[in-house]
């Protein structure tokens, strides 16, 4: 799936220009969409208008008509993502895709930002639809973009869920890795549990033994799995397996809780799971007005 956004817009072309037609064109689509937005529906385009309608929206000399977030569902898996020279492939394992891609930065001293790390954010989506389908499957797009109770359904959930972590720092050790998760997770096992999760947070920080070594391109996934269970590995080999809701919700938290690591990468991931609630099936678009 592959969400684009630009302007609508439009010029006043001559009656016999080849671009009138174009335009006339996706002047009654803007105004169908915004006719379906306006009782809080979402307008499905068919995917034979797909290449037209992406032509004409990005043909210059236009005047606006308004903001539009345009989804397109293919049968076609998506491209790969990169983010800070780390690259993410668009399926994980048999069916998890992508959903966003974010960016770990750390200050220091307070007078440089580096990067930490690059992730990307995996989710079924028939995970997706079987679990939260039932309560957000038929609310409007523009409720759901709120996102409030989406995303903490998403935390809350038993959705299977993977983190990938791709270290893009070439100077990182694991005991850095293992302290700055002490206190990243152990922050949320307080937010959300309370004091007294300090055998919690043991477990899970034990897990990154300074045998392992992560040099730059390291790859560390973080995966809830069915049952609350948040399994560990470094570069494809298993390290450690937990099961703790607790400890599941505080580590998703980091990257689409109410305070993530990556605020962009969070609202892209939101976008994703909107239109995988509200997706109809392949080769359709999904045109919604903001």
């Amino acid at each position: 799936m592959v969400s684009l956004r630009f302007p609508f817009s439009f010029s006043q072309p001559s009656p016999k220009s080849a671009s009138h037609f174009a335009a006339r064109s996706l002047t009654a689509a803007c105004v169908a969409v915004a006719a379906a937005t306006a009782v809080g529906g979402a307008v499905v385009v068919s995917a034979t208008a797909k290449e037209s309608i992406l032509q004409n929206a990005l043909a210059p000399g236009r005047n606006n008509c308004a903001w539009a977030s345009l989804s397109l569902a293919d049968s076609e898996a998506p491209a790969s993502q990169s983010k800070a020279g780390a690259s993410f492939p668009a399926v994980l394992g048999d069916s998890k895709r992508l959903l966003g891609v974010g960016l770990r930065r750390k200050s220091v001293f307070g007078l440089k930002n580096i990067d930490v790390y690059a992730y990307g954010v995996y989710a079924d989506e028939n995970d997706v639809r079987k679990v939260l389908g039932g309560k957000f499957g038929n609310q409007s797009i523009s409720s759901l973009q709120d996102g409030k109770d989406l995303n903490e359904e998403i935390l809350e959930g038993d959705v299977p869920v993977t983190v990938r972590l791709q270290i893009v720092y070439s100077r990182l050790s694991i005991g850095s890795v293992r302290s700055a998760f002490k206190e990243s997770v152990g922050s949320r096992l307080q937010k959300f549990g309370g004091p007294g999760n300090k055998e919690l947070l043991d477990r899970f920080t034990s897990q990154f033994k300074d045998e392992y070594k992560i040099p730059k391109g390291a790859v560390i996934d973080l995966s809830r799995e069915k049952g609350y269970v948040l399994r560990t590995t470094i570069d494809g080999t298993e390290v450690g397996s937990i099961q703790s809701k607790l400890l599941c919700k505080s580590i998703l938290d980091l990257y689409i809780g109410e305070d993530p690591f990556d605020q962009q990468a969070k609202e892209e991931i939101q976008l994703k799971l909107v239109n995988i609630l509200h997706k109809r099936g392949g080769g359709q678009v999904s045109v919604v007005l903001k």
